[in-house]
């Protein structure tokens, strides 16, 4: 399971949601020429009525989706999980949000949204590739994104080394396939382990053709990393970005690995511009260094029809 979702367990995201409510977004005067947004940013809005969520993000100024699963032909095991949550979590969307495959993308389509990028699990990834690319290709998205390692892989060294391995299998699983495989970080795999950095391992371990990476500018700050210096250091693996800023520099406690470690923190994150975060010179580093995608992506945002408005409109000056 996912991390954002044992989040959600422990937090009150799903009461933040409700408020992405229709009737509450002004439009974005000037919109980007492309932003994209992360749907688990509103899946309350998205579950109650998806035609009405997704009128809503477009009329905010976003032209870009980032979908998360489970989807109909995810893992069994996936799916099942994601259903003994959702009667905690207030809503149960999630993929095409009830809708059908093509229904989904059609309304997409129709709103003016293209879908670069698709999260899901590691068990679709390397078992059902076929039906997982077939499903990305049909959206027109390039990136099939694995947003979370499993906790018994973080535990050690050999778990990321492991990890290393099985991305590069999948990896190449979807260059055979037409779509390619990237890494979201969260938060864990930042700091030294028996003086080596996990991340650095799975750098270091996986094909730069093949596995490639998507940056959340939160909670690598969080973890004890910089963005612009792990940009810098592997130039061309970071293809996406999730955009939130921070309201001051904080810490996990630890090395990030425990839920626990991560709701604290919820409370520092912001908009973009509200915060610490040195936005032109991360921007400049991100598109010199090859990110294609930009997305919002604001965790527990406690007003949505106020907060993403205020990303969009100071992002549009600088993306």
């Amino acid at each position: 399971m996912i991390p954002r979702r044992t989040f959600i367990q422990k937090t009150s995201l799903a009461g933040a949601a409700a408020l992405l409510l229709p009737g509450c977004i002004s439009n974005l005067k000037n919109p980007l020429k492309t932003m994209g947004i992360q749907l688990f940013t509103v899946p309350l809005s998205l579950s109650a009525d998806v035609r009405s969520g997704l009128e809503q993000l477009a009329a905010m100024g976003f032209n870009q989706l980032e979908l998360f699963g489970p989807y109909p032909f995810s893992d069994p095991a996936n799916i099942a999980s994601w259903k003994a949550v959702t009667p905690m979590l207030g809503f149960d969307g999630s993929g095409y949000f009830g809708l059908s495959q093509t229904e989904f993308l059609n309304l997409a389509r129709t709103l003016g949204f293209s879908i670069p990028s698709m999260h899901t699990d590691l068990a679709t990834l390397e078992n059902n590739m076929d039906a997982l690319a077939e499903a990305a290709q049909a959206a027109g998205a390039t990136y099939l994104v694995l947003p979370s390692i499993p906790e018994e892989y973080r535990k050690d060294l050999d778990g990321y080394r492991s990890m290393a391995d099985r991305f590069n299998k999948i990896g190449e699983k979807a260059l055979e396939r037409g779509v390619r495989f990237a890494y979201h970080n969260h938060g864990y795999g930042l700091k030294e382990k028996e003086g080596i950095t996990p991340i650095d391992l799975i750098f270091s371990g996986t094909d730069p053709q093949s596995v490639f990476f998507e940056m959340d500018i939160f909670w690598t700050m969080a973890g004890g990393a910089d963005p612009i210096s792990l940009m810098e250091k592997h130039p061309n693996r970071y293809k996406m970005m999730h955009l939130k800023d921070m309201k001051e520099q904080v810490y996990f406690a630890e090395d990030g690995d425990n839920p626990s470690e991560w709701i604290p923190l919820f409370p520092y994150m912001c908009s973009a511009g509200q915060g610490v975060v040195d936005w032109d010179h991360l921007i400049t580093v991100a598109k010199t260094s090859g990110v294609e995608h930009f997305f919002v992506e604001q965790d527990m945002v406690a007003n949505p029809e106020i907060a993403l408005p205020q990303s969009i409109e100071f992002l549009s000056k600088r993306l």
